[in-house]
This record gives C-alpha cells, sequence and structure tokens, in this order.
C-alpha cells in the first residue's frame, strides 16, 4: 500500500535508483567476458560476482567477492560454505546467501542426474565426479551410501550421517538395513575428509571391514569405499583395502 503521511495525503513511494554508471559499465563488461569466454575465462572473484550481481543490484561487489574467497578459500568452498557460516561475511545477507546455496545445488543436481538410475560400474568417472562435486568442500566429515539394484543401477544416494571435521558416527546395522527396506542388492560406502587428505584413518578400515562383514551375513555385495579429498579420491578396493 502507498505511505501516508499524517494529514492521509498519498505519498509515492521513490524508485531505487540504478546503479553509478561505473558499476553499470563494469557489471556489462563481466558479463561481455563471460558470453565470449564462459567461466574459464574468468578468475574466481568475478565469476562470484557475476552470481552476487542479481541479490546486490546497486553495490560494488568486488570487494565482497574478494573477502569471500579469501575467508573460505576457494570457489567451491564459498558455495558449500554453510548458511550460517556465509551469513557470518559482513554484507552478506539472507537473500545473497541463498543466491549462492542455489547455485551449489543446481550443481549438485546436475552431477546427480549423470548417475541416478544407471549402471555404476560402467559410469565409475561420472560417479567420482558426483562425489567430489558434493562432498569434497564440505566444512564437516559427511558419511553417505549409495545403493545399488541387481544390475548396478544406483536406486539411492542417501547421507547416512554428519559429523565433525574429523569424525562421523557410522552404525553398520543401520546401513545394511536400509539395504533390504531399498530392496538393494550391492552398495558403495563414501565419505569427505575435510582435512583434504583422502588417507584411510585405522577407524575408516574398521568400520569398513564391520560393514562389510554385515553386508556379506546378508548376501549384499560391498563394491566399493571412497573417500573424497579436495583434490582426489581414495578407493578402498583399489589400494587392497577392500
Amino acid at each position: 500500500m502507498p505511505a501516508t503521511d499524517s494529514g492521509a495525503r498519498v505519498i509515492p513511494k521513490r524508485p531505487a535508483p540504478p546503479p553509478p554508471n561505473y558499476i553499470r559499465g563494469h557489471r556489462q563488461r563481466l558479463r561481455e567476458r563471460f558470453d565470449q569466454g564462459g567461466a574459464r575465462a574468468m578468475p574466481d572473484y568475478e565469476l562470484l560476482e557475476l552470481i552476487l550481481f542479481r541479490a546486490l543490484p546497486r553495490r560494488d561487489v568486488k570487494p565482497l567477492a574478494r573477502k569471500l574467497l579469501d575467508t573460505f578459500g576457494d570457489f567451491n568452498r564459498v558455495l558449500s560454505a554453510s548458511a550460517s557460516r556465509l551469513q557470518q561475511v559482513p554484507g552478506l545477507g539472507a537473500a545473497t546467501v541463498t543466491d549462492l546455496k542455489l547455485v551449489e545445488a543446481a550443481a549438485h543436481r546436475m552431477a546427480r542426474s549423470r548417475v541416478i538410475d544407471r549402471p555404476v560400474m560402467s559410469g565409475w568417472t561420472a560417479l567420482l565426479d558426483y562425489c567430489h562435486t558434493t562432498m569434497a568442500h564440505r566444512e564437516t566429515e559427511q558419511f553417505r551410501v549409495l545403493y545399488l539394484d541387481r544390475k548396478n543401477v544406483l536406486i539411492a544416494d542417501e547421507a547416512q550421517a554428519e559429523g565433525t571435521v574429523d569424525h562421523v558416527p557410522v552404525y553398520p546395522r543401520e546401513v545394511v538395513k536400509r539395504a533390504l527396506e531399498l530392496n538393494a542388492s550391492a552398495l558403495i560406502l563414501v565419505h569427505n575428509h575435510p582435512s583434504g587428505d583422502p588417507t584411510p584413518s585405522e577407524a575408516d578400515i574398521t568400520m569398513t571391514r564391520r560393514i562389510s562383514e554385515a553386508a556379506v551375513a546378508l548376501g549384499l555385495t560391498l563394491h566399493d569405499h571412497l573417500i573424497v579429498g579436495k583434490e582426489r579420491e581414495l578407493s578402498f578396493r583399489a589400494h587392497g583395502l577392500l
């Protein structure tokens, strides 16, 4: 409703002023560079600027983009940071945080579409890409289980547990119980190491052995356990640990 003064006279709402010319010119140049060369033609802070433009249409967002990269380390870690952590950055409001999380969600959805309802063993590279996209830059450990049918088609991808920076609680009985509920025949375990180093700990090896034993007892196949680091993934089966 229009605002009124004390005499009930209607006071028209003033439109928001356009951004200064130097901001408009800078944004147009970035858009043209992206149109011509795509994301590869742009450093991380400029790509972040393009994302921030929509939520902050009248601000110079370059300082904010650089602040985000300084705080979280790189483009991927900015997008994968929790909403609560992002909102602690001065100048980053709820609407802007939502825009960043939407970009992250879109990336996850696209990566997932390449593996769900498809034979996993013949599309191993796509599976590794999906695991890296969704987990490599998390700040805390997450344990996921990929459930497969008799043809090794991925039928479910579920986060079983969330943990701290160096530990996540896993219950083997719950993992295999869920496999039976889904009528799965095989499974792949996946978890991340926020430190960036995918080398398995003794706890990782022990937990994997217990799940493998529970799976065998119920006629299930444990294909692999993948640990996702920042730059690479480690396969238990490839390293003779399974």
